[in-house]
This record gives structure tokens, C-alpha cells and sequence, in this order.
């Protein structure tokens, strides 16, 4: 029996329903960016595996380095013990992120990440004696799954049986270049019927909303107003950071730099799970304290694993090398390029890039999982090259040690798709 009939026995997966999509594709290894399926058939990864696996699948930097630590230390405890991976990584981190942050909180995933900093948010102003209920966050926002990450996300698509158990969140839109009065306006009036405790936001690029992008100076303004306020400002940088906008992350494109930012998916480069949640010393300072109540009592028992903080740190050089920062420009002027040429396409309606984040709207309305977009994708796989879009999105988002000669067949094969629409 085959590995995907096997598969059909027990697993449920992720964002499926199954009785419309019973097929899935049983990938037996991967290296660099090709993915292999169980009958030899080769595909380019070309979103990085959800945006985790940066640098290529099974780096032999990275797989080198955490089969050395698994002979020396698997697992312990983060409660009262701590360890050489998660020291190094702390301080590996804090030498890249924006210059205000100085403690890290681990976690084991994007969603938690998030969750975190909404508590940290939370409880900073409850620690102060300031009573701050209401979090502002921005229109068709993704966070994550669990419950506070929902009640920032506005995709409801994902989130409508759970809606009456959310956290109060009010929503204002994503800035365009022609909003900018009109949110400041929106800003304006939820503080002054609110106790406004955060702002949670995915910094120029929101990846769940078809890759939706806005630009530093719209969101330097939305931040600026935040701070002014006393709102502490929660960068979600899951998808973005590690290099993906065209610096170490979307926050760095702006002066106004956030009070807690969420790691993940890349922070390991897609070997293991992990997160982290860093704040400023301010935040920190709030929970610091005789009184034991006024801690953040949040914890996972693989907190900091040893061997995901050691990827994680193999990662980090790699980011900071020349050869993955030649790359990352490399692939920059790629796309520019390919926006150029495709955007005459009339099957396309729009193109947009940041950084090394490609997409193109596709001149047909489509429904998110559709009957339409299967047929995109399945045309990719068909082709040898995985994308996964997102409604009439079309969008790239490779590891960075995508070659040449792989990306071309990228964008071939895309414009392959649309010829055929």
C-alpha cells in the first residue's frame, strides 16, 4: 500500500477538508529545494515549506550541527535550569533584532508566539494598576490558531465557530497610501471610548491575506500614534522576519521599533519547532517584581529544546553570511524583473514585492479554497514546482538558495498557468 493511501487511515491534516480533497502527496526527502515524492517525481519547493526552510531543506550546515548537540544534551527542563544552545541563541538574537529588544521568551510555535505577546501586552498595563481590556489590530490579520492569536486574525474563513469567545479586538484597516487620515481619524476614536492595551499587527507584509502588503511610512504613522498613547505594539514577524522583507526583519524598515516581536517558523530554518517571543526592557520591568503574581506564567515543556535553539543558531550565521545575503539580493532583482515582464500578462490584475515576497493577483475572482484554485495548483504540481495559492494569488516565497535556473522554471511555469486560463 502506498504511503498516501496509508495516510488516509488515521491523519488529519491541517486546513483540509478532507471529503473534498481526499489526495495528498507523500514527500519521502528533500534537500536543498527539491522536495520527492514516494514515486521519484521532483518538485520545487517554492513557498519554503510554509516559509520555514530558508536556507534549503536539510542544510548539512544545520543538520551537522544539531547532530552534535543531540550526543550532548536532548532535552531538560527550562524551569529553574537553562543551557549553552539557549544562551548562545539569546545572545545571537538580540544582536540582530531592532536595538530596543533585550529579552527573549521561548515558546514552540508561531500562534503561541503570538498568544505571549498578547499576554505580555495585557498584563504589563494590569501589573502598572492600569485596567487595559481592547487590543486594535488590523483588518484580514492572521496570527495564528489558538485563542487570543483568533481574536487578533480577522479571517474569519478560519475563525467563525469561535468569534463569541474572542478577546475585544477593534479593527482598523491596512494603510494604502490613501488611508492614512482616515486610520488616524479610526485611531483617535477607539481610544477614546477604550482602554486600549495593544496593537497587533504583521509589519508590511500580511501573509494569510493573500500576501497583502503596505508600506514603512504608512505604518511608521500607525506606530508613532500607538506609542504616543501608551499602546504596547506587538510585531508579528513569524512569516517576515529572518531576512524575508530584504533586511533581518520588517521592523528594522522602520524608525519606530516595536515593545514585543513574534518569532518562528524560519527562527529554526524548518528542522524543529520552536518559537520565541523578545520584548523591550520596559516590558520586562513590569513583571519583575516581590510579588510572585505579577510573573508571566506561561510555560511548554520543550521550552528552548537544546537541539532547536542549535538550529536556530546555525541559521543565524548562515542569515548574517555574505553567500545567503548575495542570494536574498539576488532573488530580489529576479523578481523585479519577472513583476516587470508578468504584469503585462492579461490575466493579471496586479503585482506587488517585498524583499524576496513575490505575488501577482490573478485577473479572476476565485474563491480561497475553490474548485478554480485545486486546478492552480495542481497544474504547479503537475509541473514540478509547489505553490499553494491563495485565492487568485499567486505568490513566491523560495528559499533562499534557490538557484537561477530553479526560479526561472518558477516563473515559467506560472506563466504557463496563466496562458492556460
Amino acid at each position: 500500500m502506498s504511503l498516501k493511501e496509508r495516510d488516509k487511515k488515521h491523519i488529519w491534516h491541517p486546513l483540509t477538508q478532507h471529503k473534498l480533497h481526499p489526495e495528498t502527496t507523500a514527500i519521502i526527502k528533500a534537500s536543498g529545494c527539491i522536495l520527492t515524492d514516494e514515486n521519484e517525481n521532483e518538485y520545487i519547493d517554492a513557498i519554503a515549506s510554509w516559509y520555514t526552510c530558508m536556507y534549503g531543506h536539510c542544510n548539512p550546515h544545520i543538520t551537522h550541527r544539531v547532530s552534535e548537540q543531540m550526543q550532548q544534551l536532548d532535552q531538560v527542563v527550562f524551569s529553574g535550569f537553562t543551557h549553552e544552545p539557549a544562551v548562545q541563541l539569546s545572545e545571537a538574537l538580540i544582536a540582530i533584532l531592532p536595538d530596543n529588544q533585550n529579552k527573549i521568551f521561548f515558546s514552540d510555535n508561531g500562534s503561541t508566539s503570538v498568544e505571549i505577546g498578547i499576554k505580555m501586552a495585557l498584563q504589563y498595563h494590569f501589573n502598572n494598576n492600569d485596567q487595559r481590556n481592547v487590543l486594535i489590530a488590523f483588518e484580514d490579520g492572521f496570527h495564528g490558531d489558538t485563542f487570543g492569536a483568533m481574536s487578533v486574525s480577522g479571517l474569519s474563513v478560519y475563525n467563525g465557530p469561535f468569534e463569541e469567545f474572542f478577546l475585544d479586538v477593534k479593527r482598523i484597516p491596512t494603510p494604502n497610501g490613501k488611508n492614512h487620515d482616515f486610520i488616524l481619524k479610526a485611531l483617535e476614536a477607539i481610544i477614546a471610548n477604550h482602554n486600549v492595551a495593544g496593537f497587533v499587527y504583521e509589519p508590511l507584509v500580511q501573509g494569510a491575506a493573500a500576501m497583502k502588503m503596505h508600506d514603512a511610512k504608512d505604518l511608521e504613522a500607525i506606530l508613532r500614534f500607538c506609542k504616543s498613547n501608551q499602546i504596547i505594539t506587538v510585531a508579528d514577524e513569524v512569516m517576515t522576519g529572518f531576512g524575508k522583507t530584504g533586511k533581518y526583519f520588517a521592523s528594522d524598515h522602520m524608525e519606530s521599533k516595536p515593545d514585543i516581536i513574534c518569532l518562528s517558523k524560519a527562527l529554526t530554518a524548518g528542522l524543529l519547532p520552536m518559537a520565541i517571543t523578545s520584548c523591550s526592557q520596559e516590558i520586562y520591568n513590569a513583571f519583575y517584581s516581590d510579588e510572585i503574581s505579577k510573573g508571566l506564567f506561561h510555560g511548554h515543556t520543550y521550552s528552548a529544546n537544546p537541539l532547536a535553539c542549535t538550529a536556530a543558531l546555525a541559521g543565524i550565521e548562515l542569515l548574517r553570511s555574505d553567500d545567503i545575503q548575495t542570494h536574498i539580493h539576488r532573488i530580489i532583482r529576479s523578481h523585479k524583473q519577472f513583476a516587470k515582464h508578468i504584469q503585462e500578462h492579461p490575466k493579471v490584475a496586479s503585482v506587488r514585492q517585498t524583499g524576496i515576497i513575490f505575488a501577482l493577483d490573478i485577473d479572476i475572482k476565485m474563491e480561497r479554497y475553490g474548485n478554480l484554485r485545486d486546478k492552480l495548483f495542481n497544474f504547479f504540481m503537475d509541473n514540478g514546482v509547489c505553490l499553494r495559492p491563495l485565492g487568485n494569488t499567486i505568490y513566491i516565497l523560495a528559499p533562499y538558495v534557490i538557484s537561477d535556473e530553479q526560479l526561472q522554471k518558477v516563473y515559467r511555469v506560472i506563466e504557463e498557468a496563466l496562458d492556460n486560463l
